[in-house]
């Protein structure tokens, strides 16, 4: 709807009907919901981000507990030993914290990080080569995903004081269908010479909105066609 509404937009200041009081109305309140657009738009890309930067933590600590596994088998005594001291501090935590809410992870792989940093551990995470990497990409994968997380409640807050994506996509639709439409239909028989080339644009912008609509679901919503 974003990009239908800002085509139209494109296309109705190449015109010339800028002197069109009813049009310049139309556009201007398009225009005004296009800004508030960018705002949901950019949190639905803050969000993503903060699953994104979810996955790369969790691939980090499952790595981790992978290779502390393989440790407690290497053949080397002083290799299992160390490597038993790192497993039982993270067995308190677990692969499972993977599935808790994000904020609950966090304050568990906080805790991890602090265990792990522990003088009395040192010696045992030199011992296992890639160890100290393995939690230095942990500790670089948590922060990363606190930084995404304050993006995404910045962006969310700040929607939160304005009308929701769903709420401005109505209001769109409202204005292309029962307004900008029906008032070009109608001008396309008083002045077809002035008006229709915009008219058909418009047009054919609908019909492509309506065809992406249409491959993205198999049922309509009732009394839209935009």
């Amino acid at each position: 709807m974003d990009a239908a509404a800002t085509r139209m937009v494109g296309a109705y200041e190449k015109t010339s009907l800028s002197s069109d009081a009813f049009l310049a109305d139309v556009f201007a309140q398009i225009k005004a919901i296009l800004a508030y657009f960018v705002a949901a738009i950019n949190r639905m890309k803050a969000e993503s981000n903060l699953e994104e930067k979810d996955e790369v933590r969790d691939n980090a600590l499952r790595a981790l507990n992978y290779m502390l596994l393989g440790y407690l088998h290497n053949p080397a005594q002083s290799i299992r030993e160390a490597a038993q001291k790192l497993e039982k501090v993270f067995e308190h935590y677990g692969v499972s914290i993977t599935g808790e809410s994000y904020a609950t992870e966090s304050s568990l792989v906080n805790s991890m990080l602090e265990d792990f940093s522990k003088p009395n551990l040192q010696d045992a995470i030199a011992a296992l080569p890639g160890c100290a990497e393995q939690i230095s990409a942990l500790q670089t994968a948590q922060d990363d995903f606190e930084a995404a997380r304050i993006a995404y409640e910045e962006e969310k807050a700040s929607e939160s004081t304005e009308k929701n994506a769903t709420e401005l996509k109505k209001e769109v639709v409202k204005l292309v269908n029962d307004k900008l439409v029906v008032y070009l239909r109608a001008m396309m028989q008083v002045d077809g010479a002035t008006y229709g080339s915009f008219a058909r644009t418009i047009g054919e912008i609908v019909a492509d909105n309506n065809e992406t609509v249409k491959r993205r679901r198999t049922k309509p919503e009732p009394g839209e066609t935009v």
